[in-house]
C-alpha cells in the first residue's frame, strides 16, 4: 500500500530511529506516512525532514492515551498544528504519567524477585535511540527476555506485562471525550485506533464508536496490520452504521512483528478514507 497512518518509532517503543522509519517506508513503497508514535511529537521533527529528502509526504501524527468504560483506549490524531496549547498540556501530562508507570512497573517487578527492571528497560531504550520519554511495556519486555526471567516477549506479557497482569498499572489517561477535544482544538482528524483489539462485547464496542462519535471523532481504523478479515468486516460495518470516514496502517513497531510498514488488509471499497481529507493540508515544517 502507498498510504500507511500508523506506524511507531524510538520516539515511544517502536524498534526504529523516526529517520529509519521513513526510509524503510518509501523502500516498500509507501508515499504518505503518518507517524503515530504514543503521547508524544518528538519524532516528527526528524521524521519530518527525511520524508522531505525522499519527496514523501508526513502527515502530522499521533497516538493519545485516554480511558473509556474502565479500559485504556487509544486515539489517532491527524495533520494537526503541533504548537496547539492544548496538545502540549496534553502530551507534557501524559509524559508525567508515563514515567509514573514506568516508576511502578520496576517497583512491582522487584518486589517479584526481578530487580533492577527500571534501569534495565531504560537502558535497552536508551540503546535504539533515546527521546527522554518512559520505557515503555516492551522495553520491560525486552529486559526480562534478556535477564532470562522469560523466553520471549509473548511469554514477558503472558505472565507480567499484559492485560491484568502485574506489570499492567492503570495510569489516570484522560476520558475519550477530553482527548477527542485535545486533538480538535489542535486541527486534527481523529480516528479510533484498532476498535478491535479491545477486550469488548460486541454491544460495548458499539458503544465505544457511538460515544466517539458523540465526542466529535471522525475516523475508525477499520484494519490495523494483518487482523482478521472477518474483524475488518465487523469494523467497516460500524463505519458504515455511523457514517465515518476510516483509516488504516501497518502499526510497524519492528521489522519481523505484528506487521510491516505498508502491508495491511484491503479496506472495503465502499468506505471513504480520511487521507483523501489530507490532499490540501498544509503541514508545519517545526515541532
Amino acid at each position: 500500500m502507498d498510504v500507511d497512518l500508523h506506524c511507531h518509532s524510538t520516539a515511544s517503543d517502536g524498534a526504529l530511529a523516526p529517520a529509519m522509519v521513513v526510509a524503510r517506508a518509501f523502500e516498500r513503497g509507501v508515499r504518505v506516512l503518518a507517524l503515530t508514535d504514543h503521547d508524544t511529537l518528538d519524532g516528527l521533527g526528524e521524521a519530518s525532514e527525511a520524508a522531505r529528502e525522499l519527496g514523501m509526504r508526513l502527515i502530522n501524527g499521533i497516538e493519545l492515551s485516554c480511558t473509556w468504560g474502565g479500559a485504556t483506549i487509544h486515539v489517532l490524531g491527524y495533520a494537526f498544528n503541533r504548537d496547539a496549547p492544548a496538545l502540549q498540556q496534553s502530551i507534557a501530562e501524559l509524559h508525567e504519567g508515563r514515567w509514573l508507570r514506568a516508576v511502578e512497573i520496576g517497583k512491582r517487578l522487584e518486589a517479584k524477585g526481578m530487580p533492577g527492571a527500571l534501569e534495565g528497560a531504560r537502558a535497552l531504550q536508551q540503546a535504539l535511540g533515546d527521546s527522554g520519554n518512559a520505557p515503555a511495556r516492551p522495553h520491560f519486555a525486552d529486559f526480562l527476555v534478556q535477564a532470562g526471567y522469560v523466553k520471549d516477549r509473548a511469554e514477558a506479557f503472558r505472565k507480567w506485562l499484559g492485560s491484568g497482569k502485574l506489570g499492567d498499572v492503570k495510569q489516570h489517561w484522560p476520558e475519550l471525550a477530553q482527548a477527542v477535544d485535545t486533538l480538535r482544538r489542535a486541527g486534527a482528524w481523529v480516528s479510533l485506533a484498532h476498535p478491535w483489539q479491545y477486550d469488548f462485547t460486541r454491544t460495548k464496542r458499539r458503544k465505544l464508536v457511538a460515544d466517539f462519535v458523540a465526542a466529535g471523532g471522525h475516523s475508525l481504523e477499520v484494519v490495523n496490520g494483518m487482523q482478521p478479515a472477518e474483524q475488518v468486516g465487523s469494523l467497516a460495518i460500524l463505519a458504515r452504521e455511523f457514517g465515518t470516514f476510516v483509516t488504516a496502517g501497518s502499526d510497524f513497531h519492528a521489522p519481523g512483528l505484528w506487521s510491516e510498514l505498508g502491508v495491511y488488509r484491503p479496506i472495503p471499497e465502499d468506505l471513504p478514507p480520511l487521507w483523501a481529507r489530507f490532499q490540501h493540508v498544509q503541514q508545519p515544517t517545526t515541532v
